[in-house]
């Protein structure tokens, strides 16, 4: 298999439902890239957050690139700022939620996949703004 290499501004950006308010840059694809994991910018408007949810067999890693949050895992609140960590197991229920005045940018890893690519590619096509590019730029050492 070839190496993958990717520009963030070619990657697909998805919001799953118009109403929602956190949205998703796809970097690592099941379907596109064969791994059996999903690699994603998660960008959460100020007051978003993701609903409820646990997993069955994957594990969930955020890291916080940029702006502030917090996770609430099994019914305690955990703090998280640029350059934190949060390592979800599989079967704990969790939300991450901004709890910050700008947006919160976490690059979110599920493994396996679960089919959450898959929810995400089946959403409603999203740009990323002007500001994301500069913010993740920024964040992941990309020249605006």
């Amino acid at each position: 298999m070839p190496v993958i290499r990717k520009s963030l501004r070619d990657c697909p950006c998805y919001r799953i439902k118009a109403t929602d308010t956190n949205y998703f840059v796809l970097l690592a694809d099941p379907t596109v890239d064969a791994v059996t994991w999903v690699t994603v910018v998660e960008i959460f408007e100020p007051g978003g957050a993701t609903p409820p949810n646990a997993h069955v067999h994957a594990w969930e890693q955020f890291v916080v690139l940029a702006g502030e949050g917090r996770a609430i895992c099994d019914g305690r609140m955990s703090p998280l700022v640029r350059g934190d960590i949060l390592i979800v197991p599989p079967g704990l229920s969790h939300v991450v939620e901004n709890s910050g005045p700008n947006k919160l940018y976490c690059l979110t890893t599920m493994m396996p996949d679960e089919q959450f690519a898959a929810l995400i590619r089946a959403g409603i096509p999203t740009a990323l703004t002007e500001d994301d590019l500069r913010v993740l730029g920024s964040a992941l050492g990309e020249p605006g």
